[in-house]
């Protein structure tokens, strides 16, 4: 047989071999550090036999395939030593996910953070056992006798969810038996010692409000040593960022019982909210964006042309307004839409731009509500383009090159993706490819580097995603692109062209930050709080030494307000030492001291967050320095140290 490997060479053998075997002939250290294999493009265990022709890749920890197989296995070996310290406890699911794996478990008596180290313990002792990991099937009754035998109630309801004629594979350690896909490492010592557990969640049985809390314990995994020792530093980082923390401590927003998921933002909050949408009107209007608003409620029959009702009903609110259905609007597109149709349009008039920050409301369930990463209502950057056919790249170019600028001045890197169409989609075949088609030549004239991340498109339409980086390597999902062939013609949209007949428009639906409120909340974490200058709600705090220099503090802050800076002072009788600290805590960007030497010269003994004690300025250059700091939007992020996390 013929076995032609990643780099296009070809082995031969002439008998069957398991893929381990022929990751021993390749090379022994390709074998020692072999996790999984894909064969035809299938994944399956080093221990799969290859008894034919095949395309073969092994894949190592290096690969995301391999890493997810180590921390699937990981998770098994994380059940195996709960099941040893606690033999009643119930077993959910246990997957791998982006940053790690977890295991959802049911136990009689609470498992609690004070356990983690206690289960570490118990896995050390069974990666050391080298326990081989062997797969097995069974038939469906089969399988379900075995779990009903185990006592394993959440397993029997997996199984009984599959077909009739399903067969079903377990993967068996030594006593310890999971139903499982795989695929898996060979042995529990492959795992190695970087692995930690990292803390305790409640999560409800299939996500549903309705079934039972279980607890879910999170973990990760890495190959390396100081992979993981690398991720546990990025997660400290991120809860000293945690902008739930300090959007409270800096007096941003705030979240009440009286409406989970809907967040209030507080004056200062309001303040960096209202800077992020001045700049963003700024750089549309330069941009030949025009502004528009639409309802936030409107009628069942507008999101059943739309799709809507169809595709994203159970994520909507509903109500009845004189007998009639309505719903509050998870997307701004229809209004969007409503807007062009409203009167004739001319291919002179094309393209038309249109932004909107809408306000939508979406049904969150209450476990996947998180600050304002994850909220029930919402300010979207919306913008939808009305185009003819031959303005598809440029517009889509001009798009992403308008993200771009937005994403650098904030200091983001970012990586971009290529969504392509999903099985809930609508439309033909042809008017997908040639979206699809637009898109990928728009990426290609950039000379963007992308990655395609097929079936993840919109129902409507393809879609470009951008994945920015921030300052301590997390990636968010913010700026999208979508091309939309379908909404137009379900709208019957038009313009008359230049051959005076009456011609489909294609539309883009694109947003920049995404969320503001979720942008907000990266920002945050993003400058821990201590914004630009040009962003920071409170730009200078003025801090007399004492009540006597009261009145000259009040003139600075006056002269400040003049110029248009964002300043407090601070005339609470404490010593400046205490009003100094405090300032630094609320990580205001410039703190002017005023005492006897500053009233007498007319200057200001000028501290700052970036360079310390300056020293002593005259306030008239101060503030000519600061308002040019503002106006050229200066980007100064809390440096820390970056670390690679493969």
């Amino acid at each position: 047989m013929k076995v032609t490997l990643k780099d296009g060479s070809v082995k031969e053998y002439a008998q069957p071999m398991a893929v381990i075997d022929i990751a021993k002939d390749i090379s022994e250290g390709l074998a020692r550090m072999a996790c999984v294999a894909e064969i035809n493009g299938e994944e399956a265990d080093l221990r799969t036999v290859v008894d034919s022709d095949c395309q073969l890749n092994i894949l190592t920890a290096k690969d995301a395939e391999g890493l997810a197989a180590l921390r699937h296995t990981a998770s098994h070996v994380m059940a195996q030593a709960i099941k040893r310290l606690w033999p009643d406890t119930k077993l959910a699911i246990g997957p791998s996910i982006a940053d790690g794996f977890y295991y959802d478990v049911d136990p009689v008596n609470p498992i609690t953070a004070d356990d983690l180290e206690k289960i570490e313990a118990e896995m050390k002792k069974i990666i050391k056992e080298a326990l081989p990991l062997e797969r097995f099937e069974l038939p469906r009754a089969e399988a379900i006798a075995l779990m009903k035998e185990k006592d394993e109630p959440y397993k029997v309801e997996l199984i009984e969810d599959l077909p009739e004629d399903s067969v079903i594979s377990f993967y068996k350690q030594g006593e310890f038996t999971d139903l499982c896909a795989g695929p898996h490492l060979m042995t529990t010592k492959e795992i190695g010692k970087a692995f930690k557990l990292m803390n305790i969640a409640g999560a409800y049985w299939r996500g549903s409000e309705k079934n039972k809390m279980l607890t879910r314990i999170y973990a990760t995994a890495f190959q390396k040593k100081e992979d993981l020792e690398a991720y546990v530093t990025m997660m400290e980082e991120a809860k000293k960022r945690d902008h739930r923390k300090l959007g409270r401590e800096l007096g941003l927003f705030m979240m009440h019982e009286a409406g989970p998921g809907f967040p209030f933002f507080l004056p200062k909050g309001m303040i960096l909210k209202n800077t992020l949408l001045d700049y963003w009107r700024e750089i549309h209007k330069k941009a030949g964006y025009v502004e528009i608003s639409s309802p936030i409620i409107m009628n069942r029959k507008l999101w059943e042309n739309s799709g809507h009702w169809d595709h994203y009903k159970d994520n909507m609110y509903t109500t009845v307004i004189d007998d009639e259905d309505y719903a509050v609007k998870p997307m701004n597109c229809p209004g969007g839409i409503l807007v062009y149709a409203s009167e004739p349009r001319s291919y002179r008039d094309l393209p038309i731009r249109m932004g909107e920050i809408g306000l939508v409301h979406r049904h969150e369930k209450s476990g996947q509500l998180h600050g304002l990463m994850r909220v029930r209502c919402f300010n979207q950057d919306d913008a939808h383009i009305f185009m003819m056919p031959e303005q598809i790249r440029d517009e889509i170019k001009g798009v992403a090159q308008l993200i771009d600028s937005v994403y650098k001045l904030f200091g983001f890197e970012y990586h971009v993706e290529l969504s392509t169409r999903p099985e809930d989609s609508m439309g033909s075949d042809e008017d997908w490819e040639m979206a699809t088609s637009a898109l990928q030549g728009a990426l290609d004239d950039l000379g963007l580097n992308y990655v395609v991340n097929e079936g993840d498109g919109a129902f409507y339409g393809p879609k470009i995603d951008f994945h920015l980086v921030d300052c301590i390597g997390r990636t968010w999902q913010c700026g999208t692109i979508q091309l939309d062939f379908q909404m137009p013609q379900r709208f019957n949209l038009e313009y008359i062209g230049a051959d005076g007949e009456k011609h489909r428009p294609i539309m883009i639906h694109r947003v920049a930050f995404g969320s503001v409120e979720r942008f907000i909340g990266i920002l945050i974490e993003h400058f821990a709080g201590a914004f630009p200058t040009w962003l920071a709600p409170v730009q200078v705090k003025v801090l007399p030494i004492s009540e006597k220099y009261e009145e000259y503090a009040k003139s600075v802050k006056a002269q400040l307000d003049e110029a248009g800076i964002r300043a407090e002072i601070d005339l609470r009788s404490e010593k400046i030492g205490y009003k100094i600290r405090e300032a630094q805590t609320q990580k205001i960007p410039y703190m002017l001291v005023v005492g006897q030497k500053e009233e007498a010269d007319g200057t200001v003994s000028v501290r700052s967050r970036f360079k310390g004690d300056e020293g002593s300025r005259e306030l008239s250059g101060f503030i000519s320095d600061v308002k040019e700091e503002i106006a050229g939007r200066v980007n100064r992020p809390v440096e820390v140290e970056k670390k690679e996390v493969k």
